[in-house]
């Protein structure tokens, strides 16, 4: 079994007061002087965001800010809409009988704040109104990343230093200095094609990390075997590359050349576009040579800059 593929060879802790709801707290954080503090310097209007006000937004059950509407029980407790749907109607402070109540005065407070884009530890500088503020983070350039390993479903995030060391460790990834590749992909049986990845090897160049996949999967009724890179990157910073790769054997070969796509680009959105080096089996079969009961494929490729 090679590291990183399957088929292949290549030559905070939860709040006991609401464990009965089976809600776990999950701060986005704002706990660093430095967020507030640029929040209430900044020349823009709004009430400086301090720390009693952030506490009062903070949801009591998840612990995240809430967004309008702010719902409340009889006795004042407030909590996400989120949270309400998940507490069975019970306030998780006093158990009184939620009901249908919006606390209007914190909402209008919560519509004067400016705040920092939780992604400031990232490199955001933005500073954002609050109702704003959430529609940014979900397309902010330093918010995280999702891991790119697509062998298993894995829900782990981070930034690019992270999902480096986790790719590494915990899905044994083969790791390689250098711009340019030859990887050997070798499997016994090529007649059976099923839908799977095998291989994915991450490349340290150009100061940046790439992530060259190789599966098999079908197209219709037809068997391929498909390579293609991903940028562990955003989408801007990948379109300042280009790769190519190349397959061959018996004096015939097929290259591609492309631009890498960006991981914030799911696995399957890539390989359901079909962008990459894709190779039908029985062509595959015929660069691998002898009697065609294994797949022996020679993939070349390079990447450079733009």
């Amino acid at each position: 079994m090679a590291p990183g593929g399957g088929s292949y060879q290549d030559v905070i802790e939860s709040n006991a007061a609401f464990a009965d709801y089976g809600i776990a707290p999950a701060n986005l954080g704002f706990e660093s002087t430095p967020s507030r503090k640029s929040a209430a310097t900044c020349g823009k209007r709004g009430i400086a965001s301090n720390t009693a006000v952030h506490e009062l937004l903070e949801c009591p059950v998840c612990l995240n800010l809430m967004y309008p509407p702010i719902h409340q029980c009889p006795n004042g407790h407030t909590l996400c809409l989120n949270c309400k749907s998940q507490v069975r109607n019970s306030c998780p402070i006093c158990r009184q009988e939620l009901g249908n109540i919006r606390c209007l005065a914190l909402e209008k407070v919560a519509q004067s704040l400016e705040l920092p884009c939780q992604y400031h530890i990232y490199g955001c500088q933005e500073i954002l109104a609050y109702n704003s503020r959430l529609r940014h983070e979900q397309n902010c350039r330093y918010r995280l990343y999702n891991c790119p390993y697509a062998g298993a479903e894995c829900s782990v995030t981070g930034d690019i230093k992270y999902l480096v060391a986790h790719l590494k460790d915990d899905h044994s990834v083969d790791m390689h200095d250098g711009c340019t590749f030859n990887h050997r992909y070798v499997k016994a049986n090529p007649q059976e094609v099923e839908n799977a990845t095998w291989m994915l090897t991450v490349f340290n160049c150009f100061g940046h990390q790439f992530c060259l996949h190789f599966e098999a999967f079908h197209i219709g009724m037809a068997p391929v075997y498909m390579a293609f890179l991903r940028f562990m990157g955003d989408n801007h910073d990948a379109k300042r590359f280009s790769y190519s790769l190349e397959v061959g054997g018996n004096g015939r070969k097929l290259t591609w050349q492309g631009v890498p796509r960006s991981i914030r680009d799911s696995h399957k959105a890539v390989r359901d576009s079909l962008d990459g080096l894709i190779i039908h089996r029985n062509m595959a079969l015929f660069f691998s040579g002898g009697d065609r009961q294994e797949l022996k494929l020679k993939v070349a490729g390079r990447i450079w800059k733009e």
